[in-house]
């Protein structure tokens, strides 16, 4: 079985520099790529309990999503999964399929566990369990305990997206989307195409659901035959625009043809297809990185809290002329 003088020996670096790297202490990027290449060809594997007993920690987080179903969730668990590999963490993935007391379950159990932090995706009242020193970011979501925040540009989105829609010429635009009763940056998506259509002097209607009512098929017939002219669309994420497109074929209405839409996320159905729809493109592999940073800092100082918002961009798509 591989020591720590074998790995030091074949990176061709000191057995302290191998410590250091094994228990998460900085080193030089030349020594941490000698370091974990050499200890992979040996196949070392660290005693990991007893390092967390000693340094207090498991080298370990959590990631928390509604869906493991939806790309925009699975592309999170993917990046976030990439850096933390590069850092020497592990991710534990778990799937709340979007259930309030599936999330408690797993908070209390991560504390049990004794995991260094967690990264969640939630959109549940679950503020109450916030008050712990366990290292939080949260994505999207604001709480009411001064928790830490990644996010991408929700309401320069939504603004982005009527501007597009007014620039390719649609006159009569029209939102839809859903919201729950609790804070998010996703609302803010909304606000920011309400915003520009008034600055603007563009007409604009609103389809916005309160969960759980999230089927909004009458209520969009019910629009789109009231109002005829609307042929500009803006859906609240890409899953939605992909509805609206199957459901406005009862009135026999193509999209292009006849209206634009445009959706937020940004999501392929691989990453060499074109988007399915246009979209306004979260940047997902950075959201990832900069809450796994945040995270890494406030394990090291719990005081530490940070919120970031991120920039978004507009990616053609099929649904736009």
């Amino acid at each position: 079985m591989a020591t720590m003088k074998d790995v030091a020996k074949l990176a061709g670096v000191s057995v302290g520099s191998v410590s250091n790297v094994f228990n998460g202490i900085k080193v030089k990027q030349d020594t941490y790529d000698k370091v974990t290449a050499a200890a992979k060809e040996l196949n070392f594997e660290t005693n990991n309990l007893a390092r967390s007993f000693k340094l207090n920690h498991t080298n370990t987080i959590a990631l928390i999503v509604p869906t493991i179903w939806h790309p925009f969730f699975s592309s999170i668990a993917f990046h976030l999964e990439e850096i933390a590999e590069k850092k020497g963490y592990h991710v534990f993935l778990c799937n709340s399929n979007d259930n309030e007391t599936t999330e408690l379950k797993y908070i209390k159990m991560l504390r049990k566990n004794k995991v260094d932090g967690i990264i969640a995706i939630t959109y549940k009242d679950i503020d109450a369990y916030m008050e712990s020193s366990l290292p939080f970011v949260s994505i999207d979501r604001h709480f009411n305990k001064g928790v830490s925040i990644v996010s991408s540009d929700n309401y320069n989105g939504g603004r982005l997206a009527a501007q597009t829609l007014s620039e390719k010429q649609a006159k009569k635009l029209l939102f839809v989307g859903t919201h729950n009763a609790f804070s998010n940056e996703t609302m803010k998506r909304r606000q920011g195409f309400e915003d520009y259509c008034v600055e603007h002097k563009i007409d604009y209607h609103v389809i916005d659901l309160l969960e759980p009512h999230t089927d909004f098929t009458s209520e969009l017939l019910e629009m789109m035959d009231a109002h005829k002219e609307i042929d500009g669309i803006f859906s609240i994420n890409d899953f939605v625009g992909l509805n609206i497109i199957n459901i406005l074929k009862e009135l026999g209405k193509e999209v292009v043809k006849d209206y634009q839409l445009i959706g937020f996320d940004g999501i392929k159905m691989s990453k060499e297809r074109e988007y399915e729809v246009s979209t306004i493109v979260q940047p997902v592999k950075e959201i990832a990185y900069n809450a796994f940073n945040i995270l890494m800092k406030q394990i090291e100082n719990p005081d530490y809290k940070a919120q970031q918002i991120l920039p978004i961009q507009f990616a053609e798509g099929r649904t736009t002329r």
